[in-house]
């Protein structure tokens, strides 16, 4: 497993909200969700993202916009278009006043006055943070915009995933959820994976450390296998160099020693895992290399401030 499917692996889109938006100017929208993380596509025509920590960004077709949450942002043909609706938690819509207003209405998951608007725009929320994502999430700016382009390194090597997306949103068929989930989660890997190697990035060690030969390799042992007893003994063995070298290149690369890396790792690894419906700490805590329940408990308490139970009850 590489570093950034890890990442991914564990917070994919469960139920993520998926909306396709069909406008005619004039119009905008406040997007107030709190959501951790947005991924904006203009399918056809342009839109002004507008946040309110940012500068201002003009989209057109083709470009992609992950937008990092909790914090609120605009959407509109112009900047100065007042504002016609207000996304709210839980995708609740309503007019600026308060006035509920239903998503959906045009068909399912569209949205919008027109059947065809001159502006298509869809949207993909994760409405939850798992907690594997906060790393992935730390290593974003507030507002990533990929330009269309051609190959690998722009968004136009995934317009047809973008296509295909926008198709399936308007769709209503048996496992509709779980193909749009999945189709989220390949568009946001596509862009991110261009977005970190693109010329003059200055991606996260992490994801630098991936294609190292020596730390490369430590990453995806420690990622794909994290309930073994790693030492960092047994994990330079596993990957043929000695002990303190893999000790100083994996801090040098990825910015903290191995077994740090790995505590983190199982303990973000837990409270993902916690969320799941009727998981008990004793499974999760095999799962990620704990002995017993107690001393999962007693690391997340530690490094989290709160027990896994806490951690729990919060997240219902």
């Amino acid at each position: 497993m590489d570093p950034l499917a890890g990442l991914l692996d564990g917070p994919r889109a469960r139920g993520a909200f998926v909306l396709r938006s069909e406008l005619d100017p004039p119009w905008a929208l406040r997007v107030q969700d709190r959501a951790p993380l947005t991924v904006l596509a203009v399918v056809r025509g342009a839109a002004w993202l507008l946040p309110d920590a940012g500068p201002r960004e003009r989209l057109a077709a083709g470009d992609i916009a992950v937008v990092r949450g909790p914090g609120a942002y605009g959407v509109a043909d112009d900047p100065a278009t007042p504002v016609q609706a207000v996304i709210h938690p839980g995708q609740r819509c309503t007019t600026p006043a308060g006035v509920e207003v239903p998503l959906g209405w045009q068909g399912p998951r569209t949205w919008g006055g027109a059947r065809e608007g001159s502006t298509r725009l869809v949207t993909g929320t994760y409405q939850e943070e798992g907690a594997v994502s906060r790393r992935l999430l730390a290593a974003l700016p507030p507002v990533l915009v990929a330009r269309a382009g051609p190959g690998r390194d722009g968004p136009g090597g995934v317009a047809p995933v973008v296509a295909w997306l926008a198709r399936e949103a308007a769709r209503e068929d048996p496992g509709q959820e779980a193909v749009l989930d999945r189709l989220l989660d390949l568009l946001l890997v596509a862009v991110l994976r261009g977005w970190f190697d693109r010329p003059g990035a200055r991606p996260p060690g992490w994801y630098a450390a991936a294609a190292d030969p020596v730390v490369g390799p430590a990453l995806r042992l420690l990622q794909s296998a994290p309930e073994r007893a790693w030492t960092v003994t047994s994990l330079a063995a596993a990957v043929g160099t000695s002990r303190t070298a893999l000790a100083r290149r994996f801090t040098a690369l990825v910015g903290e020693p191995p077994m740090a890396y790995l505590t983190a790792w199982r303990l973000d690894l837990a409270a993902d895992l916690l969320r799941e419906p009727g998981t008990t700490v004793a499974a999760v805590a095999r799962r990620v290399g704990y002995g017993s329940p107690f001393a999962l408990s007693a690391a997340f308490k530690r490094e989290r401030g709160v027990s896994p139970a806490e951690h729990r009850a919060a997240a219902g």
